[in-house]
């Protein structure tokens, strides 16, 4: 009967056999060094679990009331040499486990840039990073290539052995960027952005999704990566290119953003340069305000009481703010700033964008559209 359960088990194990362990087996240099790390902490961790676990077995056996040759010492309390192996094992083993860690910390940090691509392959000092931008949706990915001026969604491309540089945000809720063969999981948050510099070793095509789940389509969340040489990357973008399937504005990310599952692969020719900026600061809606705006609102000492009532009330709904819930009335915070202030422009420069509109506010906490360097806190006689 035994051997039936033996015989039975190997068409499991022949199954097995066909797995692909792609976390113990990646493609790209920092997925390799976060693998080794997994090893190296899983050996320095069996080096007590082992032993505890074999004496365990050992005591169980050696000391068993049938053994009649086994000592007894029932008074037995103390021994100095069992309090040493105890206390100084596992301590070693923390101490190893604890510098390990600390330094693939500083190593490994998605936000450092690469020194190299590859065991002995430093990155030259010419070398520019491919930079690609990275917005989780509704069920599916987005990726601007602002260099190229392209943008595509379920399918990213690079070239191998070049250093890349993600910058991650999201539309709504928060979801995690994950490419097993490129690198660990970097969480994609709404209204903040977060970075990985990664490098892929290997052509191929790779799976990426996301590892956080994120709501009703979440399992449909996936994209292809593809890895391909310098040449290969160049056709690609050049197809994309090709591909007359229109530009990324505002007004067709507003459609894209709203809500949908197993979106099939899109690409679009052209993308607005500033669109990624505006996703970031949540004001792809015209006339809505960014959240850089602001801040240099309240790095000048905020509206005041008196200046609350010249914007219209904060509410965020995205199912009807995307057409996918109830229709209601838009409500979000309204620029009071320009048309379309640049990202990072400086109060004096702003001010010089033609204003939204001439017609002064009403309220004591702001002055009209334009004069940006007023926005210092006056005293108020309401």
């Amino acid at each position: 009967m035994k051997r039936f359960y033996i015989f039975a088990l190997l068409p499991v194990l022949a199954l097995l056999g066909g797995c692909n362990a792609i976390v113990l087996n990646p493609a790209g240099d920092i997925a390799i060094q976060q693998r080794d790390l997994v090893i190296i902490s899983t050996v320095l961790m069996l080096l007590i679990i082992v032993p505890v676990m074999a004496l365990t077995a050992w005591f169980a056996w050696h000391y068993r009331a049938s053994n009649t040759n086994a000592r007894y010492e029932p008074n037995w309390s103390h021994s100095t040499h069992l309090e040493l192996i105890i206390w100084s094992a596992p301590l070693l083993i923390i101490i190893c486990l604890g510098a390990v860690t600390w330094m693939a910390t500083h190593m490994l940090d998605p936000w450092r840039p690469l020194n190299r691509t590859g065991p002995d392959k430093e990155v030259a000092a010419t070398a520019k990073p491919l930079t690609v931008q990275v917005v989780a949706l509704d069920w599916k990915w987005l990726f601007i290539y602002p260099e190229q001026g392209i943008a595509t969604v379920n399918e990213m491309a690079a070239p191998v052995d070049r250093p890349l540089n993600f910058k991650i945000s999201a539309s709504s809720v928060m979801n995690a960027f994950y490419v097993p063969a490129l690198a660990g999981m970097i969480y994609a948050m709404p209204g903040m952005q977060t970075q990985l510099h990664a490098v892929i070793n290997k052509a191929g095509i790779y799976k990426g999704f996301s590892s956080n789940y994120s709501g009703n389509g979440f399992s449909e969340m996936r994209f292809d990566f593809l890895a391909m040489d310098d040449a290969g990357f160049d056709k690609w973008v050049s197809g994309v290119k090709a591909s007359q399937t229109g530009n990324l504005g505002r007004t067709e990310y507003l459609d894209l953003e709203r809500p949908s599952e197993a979106v099939p692969v899109k690409k679009f020719s052209s993308v607005d340069p500033q669109l990624f900026d505006l996703i970031v600061n949540m004001c792809v809606q015209p006339g809505k305000m960014c959240m850089h705006e602001m801040a240099a609102i309240d790095a000048k000492g905020g509206l005041g009481l008196a200046g609350n009532d010249i914007v219209q009330s904060l509410e965020y709904d995205k199912y009807a703010r995307r057409g996918d819930g109830p229709v209601v009335k838009k409500s979000y915070v309204a620029s009071v700033c320009t048309k379309t202030a640049p990202m990072g422009m400086d109060a004096q420069a702003a001010a010089a964008v033609t204003p939204v509109s001439s017609t002064p506010l009403v309220g004591a906490g702001l002055p009209q559209p334009g004069m940006f360097q007023s926005f210092a806190r006056k005293p108020s006689n309401s």
